[in-house]
């Protein structure tokens, strides 16, 4: 069956779009039109349907925008950050932008089963692929069972590989809960990222194998560059 002009048009545009970058702004509807020799209502048309699908944002009185997320770059999975980097074929980078122990305070008291008087690690990252910002960490974990951590421990090794080698710390499971939110000013800084961009907002749990609580991650993350996927198992 032939498909009609706006269809087409549509098919070019997919293949288009993967060329550019997230957020990258298209040419207008009047150059798209003289591009692929349509009328500018078939260029609308068209782009109506990408947008509906979810591939391009329109923004009255600004343009049309890339409104790609690499599907590819799982949240779910974000603890393996480097491994998904590198099967995507880029570089990953972890800058670490502070490293401190301090007491807890009421909130840490309530979110990590712990006493006051007690001590944490903060530990704040930077995660990049290919030198671009993807990720923002807040990362706390509990004094007594990380005594001897340094940030020297941490350079150029993932967290969890620290915690099995050098703590023999295994992991049994994470809980993690994630929102929409925008970057504030703090993290828009560290990221250098425009702030009120769009984001996801991670908070992480992450328990031993005695069901010890022993990370406690917040994170920024580019909502532009990842997505959440869930697998639900139906059964009958």
């Amino acid at each position: 069956m032939k498909i009609n002009l706006q269809e087409q048009l549509v098919n070019h545009l997919t293949d288009y779009l993967e060329t550019l970058p997230a957020n990258a702004k298209l040419p207008s509807e009047r150059q798209l039109a003289d591009e692929y020799e349509v009328s500018r209502n078939t260029v609308r048309a068209a782009l109506l349907n990408l947008e509906a699908i979810g591939l391009v944002r329109r923004i009255h009185g600004k343009g049309t925008f890339v409104n790609r997320t690499n599907l590819n770059s799982d949240l779910s999975s974000s603890y393996k950050f480097g491994e998904q980097m590198q099967l995507l074929g880029k570089v990953p980078t972890t800058k670490i932008i502070n490293f401190e122990k301090k007491e807890v305070n009421a909130y840490f008291v309530d979110n990590m089963n712990l006493e006051f008087g007690e001590f944490i690690i903060q530990i704040e990252r930077l995660r990049l692929a290919d030198d671009e910002p993807m990720m923002f960490e807040r990362t706390y974990l509990p004094l007594k069972f990380f005594p001897t951590l340094t940030e020297e421990m941490l350079h150029n090794k993932s967290l969890y590989d620290t915690f099995e080698k050098d703590f023999q710390e295994n992991i049994s499971y994470a809980d993690e809960y994630f929102s929409s939110g925008v970057i504030g000013d703090s993290d828009s800084k560290v990221m250098g990222l425009p702030e009120g961009m769009p984001c996801l907002l991670l908070k992480r749990k992450t328990y031993d194998l005695k069901k010890q609580l022993i990370e406690f991650t917040l994170s920024t993350a580019r909502s532009d560059e990842f997505a959440y996927h869930v697998r639900h198992n139906i059964e009958d």
